[in-house]
């Protein structure tokens, strides 16, 4: 983000006239008679990007802006593009809600549109019939409540692993890394679910989701002004881009190959499956067709690339966020573990079963959520005609607090009823995978909690752990997550 604020300035002096003599003959068209909401003083040419350009995390920008302007619906002029921010309960309702159909797409710029150039998935895909396909496979097929539960033993399996190797590093006195304990974790879990087995070229695979995930933050210079060639030429958006597309594109026909190979092994060997990975589910529903748009190959990989992406990085990030905010808050801490303790009673392991009783922990994943919502600007949509938003500001109590307590006795919940509270989205576009992710969350975070007892690096007091954050489609911690573990409850 430092670099692209250094472009920002360089390309202000190159292309000035260019820009505003695009920007007088657009002004010559007329007024098309919208009114727009509110917003931050502009910059010729640069619009609003330079209140942007003050911090790297837009998300605190913006919420920073719409504090001050008192903008329940503010707008932004982002370079070339025009971006309306919801800042409030009720414009969210009528975003999500009483204007849901008419903003039901995804706008694609520049960057999205060579990402997306051989298969729309779910995520990122354009309103209309191949995307209402899709989502109602999503629904009913790969995210089901019953598919979810045939992969319970694949995530128990997956925490246990987890234990050992935790508990390997406390018996030596080494830290341990919690942050990328986590995302290997989240990461094997998500592929296993996938394809049957964890992924021979994972690493790559994870190195290259990241880049592809920063190049469609739709921050760079070749998304921010579409028509200048100069500006994508500068940025190099265009040739990352399609870099980025054709190595994921790889990856997941060597995920599939591999994904064949595992069950061509096993029914040579006589084994029988216990059950469909994600994969297979959707090669047969290509085999069986009768689909009103047919699965291509291409929106199959895009299927899985949205689903593998969106479930295991906003996982493994709100993990990490409730690890640490635990460790800033010891009596929360201390009150999370007591519940998990008291309800397994020594037993040997923490199973999916155990996880009904435990509501604190729930309020703990709340609350985590409300502070440190993965997607905090959520995926953009895109008007497909005009409409009028209002809406009224409102505010959580103490709103910087970690405080899992203020759930206890409210029915505000994340399934998209209660506009101040939409970690997923809310209406046609909200994630249709939520029960998955919960269900690793809950075990992953119960077992830690469960097994080990965290301390902070010798020195270090609660209030001096590092919280700064790394913008991106998600805001994860800048810094990883590094703690002490003392056993408590051996794993057998």
């Amino acid at each position: 983000m430092e670099q692209q604020a250094h472009y920002l300035y360089l390309f202000l002096a190159l292309v000035v006239p260019l820009l505003v003599l695009k920007l007088l003959r657009k002004r010559g068209g007329g007024d098309d008679g919208v009114r727009l909401p509110p917003g931050p003083w502009q910059l010729p040419i640069f619009g609003s990007l330079h209140h942007l350009a003050s911090s790297p995390l837009a998300h605190r920008v913006m919420a920073d802006l719409a504090r001050r302007l008192d903008a329940p619906l503010m707008y932004l002029k982002l370079g070339e593009v025009s971006v309306v921010v919801a800042t409030s309960p009720d414009a969210a309702r009528e975003v999500m809600k009483t204007h849901d159909a008419v903003l039901a797409t995804r706008p694609w710029n520049p960057t999205m549109k060579i990402m997306m150039a051989d298969g729309q998935g779910v995520v990122f895909g354009r309103y209309g019939a191949l995307w209402r396909q899709v989502r109602k496979i999503c629904i009913l097929e790969l995210l089901s409540p019953r598919r979810v539960q045939s992969f319970r033993g694949i995530r128990e399996e997956e925490v246990g692993r987890l234990v050992s190797a935790v508990t390997d590093l406390a018996s030596t006195g080494q830290p341990v890394n919690v942050s990328e304990r986590i995302a290997v974790l989240i990461t094997d879990s998500a592929v296993r679910t996938m394809i049957g087995d964890r992924f021979k070229k994972r690493e790559e695979f994870l190195q290259i989701l990241e880049e592809g995930v920063k190049l469609v933050s739709g921050f760079t210079l070749g998304d921010l002004f579409p028509s200048s060639r100069l500006a994508g030429f500068i940025s190099g958006t265009a040739r990352l881009a399609h870099e980025s597309h054709r190595k994921c594109f790889e990856l997941m026909d060597y995920a599939i190959k591999q994904h064949e190979e595992q069950r061509a092994a096993a029914a040579a060997k006589g084994a029988v499956e216990e059950g469909e990975d994600l994969v297979e589910v959707l090669l047969r529903i290509q085999k069986e067709g009768g689909l009103e748009v047919p699965l291509t190959m291409g929106i199959i990989k895009a299927v899985i690339l949205d689903l593998f992406s969106a479930g295991s990085e906003t996982s493994a990030t709100t993990l990490q966020w409730a690890m640490s905010e635990l460790m800033r808050y010891p009596v929360v801490m201390q009150k999370a573990q007591a519940e998990v303790r008291n309800n397994l009673k020594g037993k040997p392991k923490v199973t999916e079963d155990d996880l009904a009783n435990l509501k604190y922990l729930r309020l703990v994943i709340k609350e985590t959520l409300r502070l440190h919502p993965p997607a905090p600007l959520l995926i953009p949509r895109e008007a497909m005609e005009s409409c009028k938003i209002l809406g009224d500001p409102k505010h959580w109590a103490d709103p910087e607090e970690f405080k899992p307590e203020r759930f206890d006795s409210t029915t505000v919940d994340f399934k998209a009823t209660d506009f101040e509270y939409i970690p997923f989205g809310a209406g046609r576009r909200m994630c249709p995978g939520i029960a998955f992710g919960h269900a690793s969350m809950e075990i992953v975070l119960a077992s830690l909690l469960y097994h080990f007892d965290w301390e902070l690096p010798e020195g270090m007091k609660p209030s001096e752990l590092d919280m700064v954050e790394e913008m991106g489609i998600t805001v994860r911690r800048k810094k990883d997550l590094n703690l002490h573990a003392i056993v408590r409850v051996p794993l057998t």
